[in-house]
């Protein structure tokens, strides 16, 4: 039989990872600034946001769960099985019934050296999250707890918040959402994203000197057939 053969229910403990020195030079690039070189493509749906006090900024490798709907017990194994740097990203099929972890799994992926979680589904004790600082994005919080029965998999493709995420994929998290970079396609993200953080830099320092130059709102209006009148006709 074909180890992979047990489609739903199945483990692959062993993923490739983007080079670390690649992933922590991420940490320094807000998420729009990644989004926007990938043609605005590869950012979850706004839905899954962070649970925490403002000021949350990570990336890491993703290491993908599939759940059940209200299903935790491949989450459990994920965290025995994940490396530190990893975040734990979990399509729970956006089913908000259940929650899909809470602060005890929190504490012990802290210990674990596991970055975060990117859940597409609900958790709770969000006050106990948000208190000891551990970064979780989800679509909300319920206190209903979830079962242990599976099925599920772990490290196959999933997809969460509207995006594929492949075992190994880079993820950036902050205040603004998530957004998931191919590992293949790493090394240039990075490059055009610096880029582009580097040119908003220069335009904030234009705005700031009177520099920043503002004719392309009106070439563009004008191209597209906008009309400007110095006043509305009495």
């Amino acid at each position: 039989m074909n180890e992979l053969s047990n489609v739903g229910f199945r483990v692959v403990k062993n993923i490739e990872r983007v080079n670390q020195k690649i992933i922590e030079e991420f940490k320094g690039i807000a998420t729009p600034n990644i989004g926007d070189v990938m043609g605005r493509m590869f950012a979850m749906d706004y839905s899954i946001k962070s649970i925490n006090k403002p000021g949350i900024h990570i990336a890491g490798s993703a290491f993908t769960v599939r759940s059940h709907p209200g299903d935790n017990l491949l989450v459990h194994k994920a965290m025995d099985l994940a490396h530190p740097g990893d975040i734990i990203v979990v399509d729970a099929c956006g089913d908000m019934g259940n929650a899909i972890l809470g602060e005890l799994m929190c504490h012990y992926a802290k210990t674990k050296g596991i970055v975060g979680y990117i859940i597409d589904g609900p958790v709770r004790d969000l006050y106990g999250i948000s208190e000891m600082g551990y970064p979780v994005f989800a679509k909300g919080g319920t206190p209903r707890g979830p079962y242990k029965e599976g099925p599920g998999e772990i490290n196959t493709v999933i997809s969460c918040g509207n995006v594929p995420v492949n075992p190994g994929d880079i993820i950036v998290a902050d205040d603004d959402g998530i957004v998931v970079i191919p590992k293949e396609d790493a090394e240039s993200v990075l490059e055009k994203a610096k880029d582009i953080q580097a040119k908003e830099k220069m335009v904030i320092d234009s705005i700031y000197n009177g520099t920043w130059e503002r004719s392309w709102v009106d070439e563009t209006l004008q191209k597209k057939g906008c009309q400007i009148i110095d006043c509305a006709p009495l």
